[in-house]
């Protein structure tokens, strides 16, 4: 699959598996992207915060996520229960390209990428009930290949098409739920990807818009 670095897919973690609080996040890493970033848009009227930027292999940033909503812990499924969030991922759209230092190539980036970004950061928070760090982190492993292999095949059976709002113009995306929530990727008319996860939010009801002002989110 034609995809970005993996590098940053996933949410910071604190000692314990919880997820490191959005204060100690800065803009800076946005400010320094090449594209425009992506949120859910004005109906939303709840709390936003900053996660984390993605580069390539020479530095150059290549994708980041914003939350909406509860801020998530990874916790117990009890507390999965009651945690209300969406997080909405942008990638750059870029072809196969030399890197900066002219050493390699850079992998291109598609739609699939947001999708796997996506599925990656919803595992990311997500703690199956009665299993140990040890067991998690190969639950973890075997998740992140299986939604590696979902991502690549956008037009299977484990797919469906949902139409959202894209800068109040209507986009269809790809759209799948699991027991752990849901993702959802597509395309906008800015030159990026957009992806998304969420839990305790209805997909169905979300309308996505360019960030006029990240440093806002500072």
């Amino acid at each position: 699959m034609e995809t970005t670095s993996r590098v940053g897919a996933q949410a910071p973690a604190a000692e314990g598996g919880q997820q490191v609080p959005s204060a100690r996040r800065t803009v800076g890493g946005y400010l320094l992207a090449p594209f425009p970033w992506y949120g859910l848009d004005e109906a939303f009227t709840g709390p936003r915060w900053l996660m984390q930027v993605g580069t390539s292999a020479d530095g150059s940033v290549e994708h980041g996520s914003i939350g909406h909503g509860d801020e998530p812990t990874v916790r117990s499924e009890s507390t999965e229960d009651k945690e209300r969030f969406a997080v909405v991922v942008t990638v750059a759209a870029n072809p196969v390209r030399r890197s900066a230092d002219g050493t390699g190539m850079l992998e291109a980036t598609s739609v699939s990428s947001a999708a796997w970004l996506a599925g990656v950061g919803l595992l990311s928070l997500t703690w199956p009930g009665q299993m140990d760090h040890t067991l998690r982190d190969d639950w973890l492993d075997q998740q992140t290949e299986t939604a590696w292999v979902l991502a690549d095949d956008l037009t299977g059976s484990d797919w469906s098409t949902l139409s959202l709002p894209v800068d109040g113009v209507p986009t269809p995306f790809h759209y799948r739920e699991s027991e752990f929530g849901w993702v959802l990727a597509g395309s906008t008319q800015e030159g990026v990807h957009v992806g998304a996860y969420g839990r305790g939010m209805s997909a169905y009801g979300l309308g996505f818009s360019m960030i006029k002002d990240i440093a806002a989110y500072a």
